[in-house]
Parts: C-alpha cells; sequence; structure tokens
C-alpha cells in the first residue's frame, strides 16, 4: 500500500515539472497565452508536437501534453480565430524531432 502511494506521489510530481502541460480554455479572458495554428511552418513560432503521455512532455521544447483538466496544466491556452488574436502562432508536426522554436523571442511566452 504504501509503495502504492509513493508510486502515485511520484507520478503527480512529475506531471507537475512538465513544462508544457496544457489547457484549452474557451474564451481568450482565461487563457494564460492566445494560440494561432498557422497553415505552414514558416509561418509558426513554435513547432509543436502532441505528445500522448505526460511524462513525454518537454520543458519548453514544442513537446505538449493537452490535460484534461485546468488544474493539471502549466499552461492555460486559447486558439484564436484570427492570427491578430494571438500572441504566439504555433505548427502541429509530425514527429517529436521537429518540434522546436523558431522565433526565440517569444520563448518567455510558455515558462
Amino acid at each position: 500500500m504504501i509503495n502504492c502511494m509513493l508510486i502515485l506521489a511520484c507520478l503527480f510530481i512529475t506531471v507537475g515539472l512538465n513544462g508544457q502541460t496544457v489547457f484549452t480554455v474557451n474564451g481568450a479572458s482565461l487563457a494564460q497565452v492566445s494560440i494561432f495554428v498557422v497553415k505552414y511552418e514558416s509561418q509558426a513560432d513554435l513547432k509543436v508536437f502532441k505528445v500522448p503521455y505526460a511524462s513525454q512532455a518537454g520543458t519548453n521544447d514544442g513537446r505538449w501534453f493537452f490535460t484534461d483538466y485546468a488544474s493539471q496544466a502549466q499552461k492555460k491556452i486559447y486558439f484564436a480565430q484570427y492570427e491578430s488574436q494571438a500572441d504566439l502562432k504555433i505548427f502541429f508536426v509530425q514527429y517529436a524531432s521537429q518540434a522546436g522554436w523558431r522565433d526565440m523571442s517569444k520563448k518567455h511566452l510558455m515558462y
């Protein structure tokens, strides 16, 4: 029983340390960062890869895990309808090795 509790505690600590666990909110006023998804990689500030598990999320390197609950997320994001409304432009990539920053001046937005 104690071993199970220890494992669960470590799991929650690991999830909390991931810098790129994100939660999508329904309104811009609820978000910490507004995001716009661009059509072409060359237009993006950040290339994002969606990982299937929280333990695979990166530390501000473009590997994002989308949580089911706001309390589990490091950042609350809003997907803006127009590019002009966004703080950060992203492009979703197919492979984790493609993820990363194209415009380092925007990196502070995801810390």
